[in-house]
């Protein structure tokens, strides 16, 4: 089971700096893992709580969210809102038993095509690191 492992990632990015740069990254042919799915948002702000969990819930192994800067938001304190919101589902997860560290925010600029890779690899080895989402394995049994 384990080497067949191919984990799902999944990343929240706002429309102005981390879609930017993930799309700045494929001009750059910088490569990461194509697993990793994209859900494009026009500001993190808009990001809540239940869809971070409702991601795990629909068997995605680790989710991040990526937003603009700290204090360079477009939608003024967007990204500082979403930080919120992860944390916020950061205990939930770790109060039913999932690892925190399976969900992680990330700020990064629209012309940072290298950081947006490396969340996604950092992301990406986090989940082979933990292993296999523990929502799915209480499905299938």
């Amino acid at each position: 089971m384990a080497e067949d492992y191919e984990p799902k990632v999944v990343g929240f990015c706002c429309h102005y700096c981390a879609y930017s740069a993930a799309d700045l990254a494929g001009s750059m042919r910088l490569e990461y893992a194509p697993n990793v799915r994209i859900v494009k948002l026009m500001c993190t702000g808009k990001v809540d709580t239940l869809h971070l969990l409702k991601s795990f819930e629909d068997g995605a192994d680790v989710v991040f969210v990526a937003g603009c800067e700290e204090g360079d938001c477009h939608f003024l304190e967007g990204n500082l809102r979403a930080k919120k919101m992860v944390q916020q589902a950061k205990k939930l997860l770790e109060e039913i038993g999932i690892e925190p560290e399976r969900l992680e925010m990330f700020h990064i600029g629209a012309s940072d095509a290298p950081a947006f890779v490396a969340a996604c690899n950092e992301m990406m080895e986090r989940a082979k690191r933990l292993g296999p989402n523990p929502l799915k394995r209480r499905v299938l049994v």
